[in-house]
This record gives structure tokens, sequence and C-alpha cells, in this order.
């Protein structure tokens, strides 16, 4: 089982970073807070799928505090969005909806396929795995909400659905490194007694 979930968390990275490259560049082409902080999320997505890859030879507790490492780790899109909201928040422009929607739609078939490919691991290897999974799900998730973006933009050529997306996905990662947080405190807790 390791050596296919090894597998399967490093085809996730190498899908993960090549997006990265697509949705960056579509968010600073049109200028879209939605679309930044996804694309800092499949960033993020890449360094713990390949943290995952490494560590799964390691002990529990060694397991568990990289864990609680990949729940911080986890809140570093939410940090970055909120910076790039912030200056957004002063000039709302909306950003370009077609792009903004294919990009949300190339991101979700993306995020779905990682999130079936993890979903069958998520209760191997404890927090480390429950983190991949989490975040490919979570992504999804986000990613709908980019299409709606999409489509509210265009009809109402507002720039504040993407900015309020890209809030939401601050939250959603928050969220997650929370959950993460806390098996990984359980799990240490275990494997230290």
């Amino acid at each position: 089982m390791p050596a296919t979930l090894r597998k399967t968390v490093i085809t996730v990275a190498i899908l993960n970073l090549a997006y990265f490259g697509i949705e960056f560049a579509v968010a600073l082409w049109i200028g879209s807070v939605s679309l930044f902080a996804d694309s800092v999320d499949f960033l993020e997505d890449t360094s713990l799928n390949i943290l995952v890859a490494v560590a799964l030879g390691w002990s529990a507790v060694s397991r568990a505090r990289l864990g609680m490492v990949l729940a911080g780790i986890l809140l570093i899109p939410g940090l970055a969005t909120v910076w790039t909201a912030w200056h957004k928040f002063v000039s709302p422009l909306p950003p370009a909806p077609v792009p903004l929607t294919l990009a949300g739609l190339g991101a979700l078939a993306v995020n779905l396929s990682c999130a079936f490919m993890l979903a069958r691991f998520r209760s191997h290897s404890g927090s480390l795995t429950r983190a991949a999974f989490l975040s490919s799900r979570n992504d999804s998730v986000a990613n709908v909400a980019i299409i709606l973006a999409g489509l509210v933009t265009a009809y109402t050529l507002s720039g504040w659905p993407d900015l309020i997306i890209g809030l939401g996905i601050a939250v959603l990662n928050a969220d997650a490194a929370r959950e993460v947080w806390s098996a990984a405190r359980k799990e240490h807790t275990l494997a230290s007694d």
C-alpha cells in the first residue's frame, strides 16, 4: 500500500504543479482574487503531496509532527488571499468572466481527479493523507464557487463575486487546517503514550 500511495501522491503533486502555472497566469491576466487564491492553493497542494510522499516511511510520532506543520501550511493560501483581497477591495474591478469560468472548470477537473485518486487513502497514514484528501476535496468545492462567480460576474459585471469567493476559499483552507491540526494532535498523543 505505501508504494501505491507514494505513486498516487506524486501524481497528484505533478497535476497540481502543472495547473498552478496555468491558473496563476490566468489570475494575473484577468486580475482575479479567486483564481489567485486557488492558484496559490495548487502550489500548496504540490508541496503537501510531496511531503506526504517523503514522510510515508517515518514513525507515527514524526508523521504526526509533520501533520501539525502541514496544518500551518494549509493556512498559507488563505493568508495570501486575504492580502490580495485587501488590494482588490479598494477597487473591485470585475475579472473577465469567460476566462474566470474556464479556468475554474479546468481547476475543477484537476481537483476532482486528485480527490478521487486520494479518496481510497484518506484514512491511511493518518493526518498526512487526510490533509492531502481534504485539500483536494475543498479545492473542488472552491472551484464550483469560482465557476459560479464567473457566471455571476458575466451577468452583473461586478468584481464582488470574485472577491467574496476568494475570501471563501481562505475560510475553507482555515477549516481544513483546523481539522488536520486536530487529527495530528490526537495521533501525536496516541503515538507518544
